[in-house]
């Protein structure tokens, strides 16, 4: 429907509006006075709201009027991918330059890049296999169990998030509640008893959240 195609429109130009603005900020030199950390932070923070945007289809599916949103769930799902890629890319190149023995001594004693490199790693399987022809060779079953790595993914990055930050932790903690709501209302549909007729399982042709 034509909405539809609307809102997924607005939905590609707000993904990318980001990654856009920084460019420009780049531009004009006005990353701040720390640009790598500005750059480091700011893909780190929207990899992490796409991430959760991606997360919030499943409860508005059960919305007979939003059901058609799982569309969206694919997208979504790259495109955090994408700002995960560029959050490490950031840190390895412009904060490490590619010093591996640093960036992996860094992995082993900081908890902070542990976890944020365990969200990362979980999320690779995830992109690489958001696709039909993965399904099909998968089966739907294992593939959607896989897909279920966005839930400690999700949770790897929260706190990731929130052992980063020093002293206001006020934005991680949003977004821990956030996740926990997510979390929540996946869990109260899980025990909720339903009854539902036998049917074939026939898996969405999308990245499971």
């Amino acid at each position: 429907m034509k909405y539809q195609n609307i809102i997924r429109l607005i939905l590609h130009l707000l993904c990318w509006l980001p990654l856009v603005r920084l460019i420009i900020d780049w531009q004009r030199d006005d990353l701040t006075a720390n640009p790598i950390e500005f750059l480091t932070h700011s893909t780190g923070t929207w990899a992490l709201v796409i991430l959760l945007a991606s997360l919030t289809i499943t409860p508005l599916r059960k919305i007979r009027a939003f059901n058609w949103t799982i569309k969206l769930r694919k997208m979504l799902g790259l495109y955090a991918y994408f700002y995960v890629c560029l959050h490490f890319a950031i840190y390895i190149w412009l904060d490490h330059f590619f010093d591996w023995a640093r960036i992996g001594e860094d992995i082993a004693k900081r908890p902070y890049i542990t976890v944020g490199f365990a969200a990362f790693l979980m999320l690779v399987p995830l992109a690489l296999t958001s696709n039909k022809f993965s399904i099909r060779k998968l089966t739907g079953k294992r593939w959607q169990q896989l897909h279920w790595l966005v839930y400690p993914a999700a949770i790897c990055g929260v706190v990731h998030y929130y052992w980063l930050v020093k002293a206001d932790i006020t934005e991680p903690m949003i977004y821990a509640v956030a996740l926990a709501v997510l979390l929540g209302i996946r869990i109260f549909y899980k025990l909720k008893p339903q009854q539902r007729s036998p049917r074939e399982y026939k898996p969405d042709l999308q990245p499971s959240d």
